[in-house]
């Protein structure tokens, strides 16, 4: 079976999409809210973005032809922005953890 006919994958690739798209909704909002609903918004783009990662990993383990093209796709995209995806998740982490620093910093 080829690797996006799995039901599996493309249910996560829809699951990790809406969740995407819901959280960034949310966030432009994250000014607005209190201490508590900072940190859950941090950790729930934690969660998200650690299953993106295992998801891309899928991708990058996969013999799949179509797989290895959208990792190809993938490299291409951010190499234009000069980063690699271990880069891009990287920067991401960056920025929650500071984040994460900002939200203890205004605590103390």
């Amino acid at each position: 079976m080829a690797f996006f006919e799995s039901e599996i994958v493309q249910e996560e690739a829809k699951r990790l999409f809406t969740d995407y798209q819901e959280l960034m909704k949310l966030g432009s909002d994250y000014g607005k809210f209190d201490r508590e609903g900072k940190k859950m918004f941090i950790d729930t783009m934690e969660a998200l973005m650690e299953r993106y990662r295992v998801f891309m990993k899928r991708f990058e383990l996969s013999e799949d032809f179509q797989a290895k093209m959208t990792v190809e796709q993938l490299r291409t995209q951010l190499g234009q922005f000069g980063i690699t995806p271990e880069q891009m998740f990287d920067q991401m982490n960056t920025t929650l953890n500071r984040m994460k620093s900002q939200l203890e910093q205004s605590s103390s």
